[in-house]
């Protein structure tokens, strides 16, 4: 795979200013995300047309960033990298106020719900509430689809000017076959030269169908969400199945319900109180990234983080900010700030005027159509595995299922006499340390309602089984913040757990190290394991609530 010619000719056209080594960093992050978030080092390098060196320097830079992880010769996306995404969408608020919304609507129409923005001569998605069903949406948050192919385009075209009519005529007659837009199937001639009539109509009717021009069986029907100044803000539409409506039926069946939600939502936009500046990212960024050039020599593209940093100045209640904002922010200096913007806006992730500055969707471009689909297991893996590595033993994820554990992650450790478990098995929530860690998160009558329900059986002789007794045991695990079970589940077998928390606070899983009882005293598992096994909770919670804040995880 060779580079772009976009891209070949944007480093070439760049201004003076630009910085090249972050125009390079996000060229590698763009070819990441267009091959589902998976590269090997080598495919990066045809890829891009970076020499092999400067791929190495930068993908080491990315993962001193924790935006993406090194696994042996490939280089895979890390949901940290999300922060930029995220940075786009608290700004733009459109998500926050209407996500939920659009979420009960989906439940009610039994369809899928979208939010989707204007990305140039594209659409972005800004939010999806899927049907879990057979033939179901596929698309992602941050997923880019050509304006022609889609519903919600025609009423963005509708306020096209004409040089963007000129940009859209370009783009076409450069990739007939939309290659530039990996989450669709290769374009059939034909959608284009409908296009405008299909703009005409959605201008006068104020609202537009997409009937299988994205793919065979696909319809949907989009109507435009104002904001408070009259402007489209974004577009909502519902996507069905041609197994469930043509589209004519679809704007039949769903149009009037559709335009009285979105009636609701622009009222909800108007009431919606100006977001007051939220927290500002960890400071001082500016000397975080020297540090890391101190520590790591040539490895490390002090210039390329620098830029990468100043996307994450930008956020809920920082959706404008002026040069000297962004400077003070992320503690750069003015110059340097000056130079990743300008570089930043000749790329299409910056617009702005003289004054002040705002992302663009094309932010969301940076990894989080593949991230934003990931689980949680896939986030707690690699912390598993660094987890086995530190302390020698196997070490797993698991949710609550019933009145059961359910191994939903696991990292085994190389030993001849090892815990031999595997990822779906269950056992017994009250015997399993990874069960108290999080019964003990529960409110005290739920707790003794489970216990009563689970009916506890000695498994070994060593078993608690008593209500009473257990209902102390999950009061002193909540105190803790731990549980350690010694050979209550099973001879020999000692495992200490400590919960996992979502955004909100509350415990969705727990992680534990587990061990033949030969391998530590209590003493050594408390004084040795616990302090690397809540570092590594700590890091999966991270990760879970930056991937969290505006996608869902599944917990399976």
């Amino acid at each position: 795979m060779s580079p772009t010619p976009t891209e070949t000719a944007s480093e070439a056209a760049a201004p003076p200013e630009a910085v090249a080594p972050l125009m390079r960093g996000i060229a590698v992050l763009r070819r990441l995300t267009d091959a589902d978030g998976t590269m090997s080092l080598r495919d990066l390098e045809l890829a891009t047309g970076l020499a092999r060196s400067t791929v190495d320097r930068v993908t080491a830079t990315l993962a001193r960033m924790g935006y993406v992880r090194l696994d042996g010769r490939d280089v895979v996306l890390a949901p940290r990298l999300m922060e930029l995404g995220n940075a786009y969408l608290a700004g733009l608020g459109i998500p926050a106020l209407l996500g939920t919304r659009a979420d009960e609507l989906a439940d009610e129409l039994d369809e899928s719900v979208s939010l989707a923005v204007a990305d140039g001569s594209g659409v972005r998605f800004l939010h999806q509430a899927t049907r879990r069903r057979a033939m179901s949406l596929s698309f992602r948050i941050g997923d880019l689809l050509p304006a022609e192919r889609t519903a919600p385009g025609p009423l963005f075209a509708a306020h096209w000017t004409a040089k963007e009519w000129q940009a859209w005529r370009a783009r076409k007659a450069a990739d007939p076959e939309d290659a530039g837009f990996p989450a669709v199937p290769p374009a059939t001639r034909g959608a284009e030269s409908h296009f405008e009539d299909r703009v005409a109509r959605a201008r006068t009717q104020g609202w537009a169908l997409d009937d299988q021009l994205i793919e065979d069986g696909l319809v949907a029907l989009a109507v435009p969400v104002r904001g408070p100044d009259a402007a489209v803000a974004c577009a909502a539409s519902v996507v069905s199945h041609t197994s469930r409506h043509s589209a004519a039926s679809l704007a039949e069946a769903v149009l009037p319900r559709l335009r009285g939600a979105v009636q609701e939502w622009e009222e909800a936009l108007r009431r919606a109180r100006p977001p007051v500046g939220g927290p500002a990212p960890d400071a001082p960024l500016a000397s975080w990234t020297h540090a890391s050039k101190q520590e790591l020599g040539r490895e490390f593209v002090e210039s390329l983080a620098r830029g990468l940093t100043v996307l994450t100045a930008f956020g809920e209640g920082r959706s404008e900010l002026t040069l000297t904002a962004v400077a003070e922010t992320t503690g750069l200096a003015r110059a340097t700030a000056r130079r990743a913007l300008i570089t930043l806006e000749h790329l299409g992730y910056v617009t702005g005027d003289r004054r002040t500055f705002r992302l663009t969707p094309r932010v969301l471009g940076l990894g989080f159509p593949s991230l934003s689909r990931t689980t949680l297991p896939g986030i707690a893996a690699p912390h598993l595995a660094a987890l086995t590595r530190r302390v020698h033993d196997s070490a797993s994820l698991a949710v609550l299922a019933g009145d059961d554990i359910q191994y939903t992650a696991r990292v085994a450790t190389s030993r001849i006499m090892s815990v031999n478990i595997s990822v779906g098995t269950r056992f017994p929530a009250y015997a399993t340390s990874l069960g108290r860690a999080m019964l003990a998160a529960l409110p005290a009558e739920e707790r003794l309602a489970r216990l009563e329900r689970a009916r506890p059986q000695r498994l070994t002789p060593h078993t608690v089984t008593g209500r009473e007794e257990l209902a102390a045991v999950l009061e002193r695990v909540a105190r803790q913040g731990y549980a350690l079970v010694d050979e209550e589940l099973e001879e020999g077998l000692r495992s200490l757990a400590v919960p996992v928390r979502d955004r909100t606070g509350t415990v969705v899983a727990a992680v534990n190290v587990g061990m033949h009882s030969s391998r530590r005293s209590t003493e050594e598992c408390l004084a040795e394991v616990l302090p690397e096994l809540r570092a590594t909770a700590a890091r999966v919670e991270e990760d879970l609530h930056i991937a969290g804040r505006f996608a869902r995880i599944p917990l399976l």
